[in-house]
């Protein structure tokens, strides 16, 4: 069974090498972007794989491709085209003398996401190869904001319709929460926590984070760092000196695990080629790769990885004498308030908890019927440091308030961990395990997690003093809202 995971800061950022259309529906500008993307969409719909391989392999890209590489970009073409079937330009989207975006349509009706945007970014120097491509959910254009800036009440007035909308057409699942400083303006559940019994989400029903336990994570080491008990300077072997793999203790700090620059590979694959339902323990995550060998030299870049947060997890257990789980929930959830929030056990009963739901089946496909699955069998039966822990829109704003209030960190530390280290791309940068993202002026911090049938996002909006949380049962519902909500809070 091939197990696909969606690692939260997002996949998005990860799976950005691939997407489709053919027709043209916008008049593009003559610039090396444009010419770009025009290539890669009339490769990608041909649906030929060997003209996808020739592609992969080719000088379009400024990286240089090795056969992994080709491999790597070979795969992302046929998943992409199994999923989207192909897609047709809507409109132009952004246009810059380096960068374009375009909102396409999925042909396959039963695509994952019925709009994507695409976009371009080409080096400066001709002959100008592609320096970056993302692909994220669109938006249907029938739900495009209105002009100008809206007043809080208006923006409730459009929430409460565009939520309405996206539940009855069953592709909203979930809960949403806006504040503005410490007065909540909005908040609602909508859709089922349960299809098979019709129970009905509720505000304080628990979801599932997806990577947003990395916040817990990184704020939990910060503490630490703050009492004296470490520095962000220091190897993994200082604190865990029978580390199997002696060069990734030697080597990797604290910093490169908090910034994933570590070069440590990924946990997932190994999750579910193990005995993925007795694994409960962060020690029993950790053994699944800490003999693993470095996948570049650490700082040398940016690699998403859920390993490194699991490490993190095994040095806090030491430094502290406790489990993982009872340090974050007496330092992290007490203090904050956060009563409706822990790393549950699947597989026991927990109340008022959440059941994801997919379109991908089992192979890592979007279903050709477009047929719901429960997510059980395909996410880690407890969460830990990475990912994979429950919680609530209203604990979630918790967390975002104390963090502000400084009642985690002092105002130093506060802003040394949420103060972005590593460039992700135009105006976003990773910080200790938490995003920071400024958006026409608005300096956005928080973390985004996502699975199949997982999705929930945190952005606390530092300049205006908004704190949004949406968190949904449904594939990338959760995105979706989140980014139209950022939209209008950015104008």
């Amino acid at each position: 069974m091939k197990r696909i995971g969606l690692p939260g800061i997002s996949i998005l950022l990860i799976i950005g090498l691939v997407l489709t259309v053919i027709a043209f529906g916008a008049e593009l500008p003559e610039t090396p972007p444009a010419e770009r993307i025009a290539e890669y969409l009339k490769v990608f719909n041909s649906g030929d794989e060997v003209a996808w391989r020739t592609f992969s392999a080719g000088g379009f890209w400024q990286k240089e491709a090795d056969s992994n590489i080709i491999e790597q970009r070979l795969g992302m073409f046929k998943g992409l085209y199994t999923d989207l079937g192909g897609v047709d330009v809507v409109r132009l989207e952004e246009t810059s003398p380096n960068k374009i975006s375009l909102l396409c349509k999925a042909r396959n009706k039963n695509a994952p996401f019925e709009y994507v945007l695409l976009t371009v970014e080409t080096d400066t120097l001709p002959p100008f190869p592609v320096a970056g491509l993302s692909i994220r959910p669109g938006e249907n254009p029938k739900y495009d904001v209105p002009e100008g800036k809206m007043t809080d009440d208006e923006m409730v007035a459009y929430l409460k319709d565009f939520l309405d909308k996206l539940t009855s057409e069953d592709k909203f699942s979930g809960a949403v929460l806006v504040a503005k400083d410490d007065r909540i303006l909005f908040k609602n559940a909508y859709g089922k926590a349960c299809l098979r019994y019709g129970v009905p989400n509720k505000i304080d029903t628990k979801f599932n984070l997806g990577s947003m336990n990395k916040m817990f994570t990184g704020v939990a080491i910060a503490q630490l760092v703050q009492q004296g008990k470490l520095s962000f300077d220091d190897p993994i072997i200082k604190y865990l000196p029978d580390f199997p793999n002696r060069e990734t203790a030697r080597k990797v700090t604290i910093h490169h695990l908090l910034t994933h620059t570590s070069g440590m590979s990924d946990y997932w694959e190994e999750l579910f080629s193990s005995k993925w339902w007795e694994i409960k323990t962060v020690p029993q995550l950790a053994d699944l790769i800490i003999e693993e060998p470095l996948d570049f030299e650490p700082g040398e870049r940016f690699g998403y990885s859920n390993s490194g947060p699991v490490i993190l997890g095994l040095i806090i257990e030491k430094i502290t004498g406790m489990s993982y789980f009872d340090y974050i929930r007496e330092y992290i959830y007490k203090p904050a308030g956060m009563l409706n929030s822990d790393c549950y056990e699947v597989d026991r009963p927990v109340p008022n908890l959440a059941i994801g739901y997919t379109k991908m089946n089992y192979n890592g496909e979007a279903d050709p019927d477009g047929r719901w699955y429960n997510n059980l069998f395909m996410h880690a039966v407890k969460g830990g440091p990475a990912g994979g822990g429950y919680s609530t829109v209203e604990d979630l704003f918790r967390f975002a308030q104390a963090l502000k209030n400084h009642i985690l960190l002092n105002r130093e530390y506060t802003e040394l961990v949420t103060a972005g280290k590593v460039d992700m791309g135009p105006g976003m940068k990773y910080a200790y395990l938490f995003g920071d993202e400024n958006v026409n002026g608005q300096r956005i911090i928080g973390h985004s997690g996502g699975a199949p049938g997982i999705n929930a996002r945190l952005a606390i909006y530092l300049n205006s003093g908004y704190t949004v949380a949406v968190m949904a049962n449904y594939d990338m519902a959760a995105e979706s809202v989140s980014r139209k909500i950022k939209e209008i809070l950015t104008r």
